[in-house]
């Protein structure tokens, strides 16, 4: 059932075949569109949000019977943090939720060759084992504050499942752990810890403070992938898996928050103190996930946190603080 686990594509052979990467301005798309380009892979199919809507089912429908895409990666969603998904959460459901399956449908009806779906750590329940294994997704209650995103992640994941055991259709799902890297969200309200992290340190180095004050004890441990990792992660899975189970892809490395804290304090420069406000929550202990399968199949991720880090910082200061 679901077709072999191992492929032999022609994903990265034909360098003329038309893919296409929705949502390729963000994060993960950005990064899977630079990836695409450097392996000669150049007739990529791109569309703004202002170009085509993918919340609307006949907008969809006709890009695809005009456009014929061969391979599809669908990276677009409505992503946010705590404040936004119990804010919006009908956002977060109906709009991932519409786009999933408007994608997904009209890959399969309109003869896609082959579709890879992103998703989420946080489709995992909240109480899962330590590190997580794909079984443990639906064995449990999921993290109250983000079901509503995590509800629709789980339904993209069922989808392609579904259409690969009733058409035999190649779709397949990969789970990304954290991410961080260009064209990361630095908002300062509504950004994750790394990005939070550099800007602190960053507004910290420019107004010459004598320290940062940091939430909690430093002590929970956390899992970091450069998005460039994820992308030469997408094109491996592109080109070498077709199986039913979604794949987690992660880095396998843990780090304390109190070791971003300095990694990202040095990628900075910032010479102050680092303090800890020990009075402040420090959140789930430990989140790493289990990526032994896709290791297994032969991939590694070659970007090490600290290189990382630097190459960030440098994106930043040009992108962010330069506008």
């Amino acid at each position: 059932m679901g077709g072999p686990t191992h492929d032999s594509s022609d994903f990265l052979t034909d360098k003329s075949a038309k893919i296409f990467v929705a949502g390729h301005r963000g994060l993960v798309g950005s990064a899977i569109v630079r990836k695409l380009q450097s392996l000669g892979l150049t007739n990529l199919v791109l569309r703004s949000h202002s170009e085509l809507d993918l919340t609307r089912q006949s907008d969809v429908d006709s890009f695809f019977a005009a456009e014929k895409p061969q391979y599809v990666i669908l990276a677009a969603a409505k992503v946010g943090g705590i404040h936004a998904n119990n804010t919006y959460p009908a956002d977060f459901i109906a709009i991932n939720l519409q786009i999933q399956t408007n994608v997904i449908d009209s890959s399969f009806r309109h003869g896609v060759k082959k579709l890879l779906f992103l998703g989420s750590s946080c489709i995992y329940p909240k109480l899962a084992p330590q590190p997580i294994p794909e079984n443990a997704l639906l064995t449990g209650p999921l993290e109250p504050t983000n079901e509503w995103y995590a509800i629709a992640k789980i339904s993209g994941i069922k989808m392609c499942q579904a259409y690969r055991i009733q058409y035999n259709w190649d779709a397949i799902s990969g789970m990304p752990t954290n991410l961080y890297g260009p064209n990361d969200n630095f908002h300062p309200e509504n950004s994750h810890v790394l990005p939070a992290l550099m800007r602190r340190f960053h507004e910290a180095k420019v107004n010459k403070a004598k320290e940062v004050v940091v939430w909690g004890t430093g002590s929970p441990l956390r899992e970091f992938l450069h998005v460039d990792d994820l992308a030469d992660a997408v094109v491996f899975l592109m080109d070498k898996y077709s199986g039913l189970e979604h794949l987690n892809v992660g880095s396998g490395k843990e780090v304390t928050i109190k070791e971003l804290a300095e990694l990202v304090k040095e990628a900075v420069g910032f010479e102050g103190e680092l303090v800890w406000d020990t009075s402040k929550p420090d959140g789930t202990p430990r989140k790493l996930m289990d990526s032994s399968k896709l290791l297994g199949l032969g991939w590694m991720p070659k970007i090490s946190l600290k290189d990382g880090l630097v190459d960030t910082y440098k994106w930043y200061v040009e992108n962010v603080v330069k506008q």
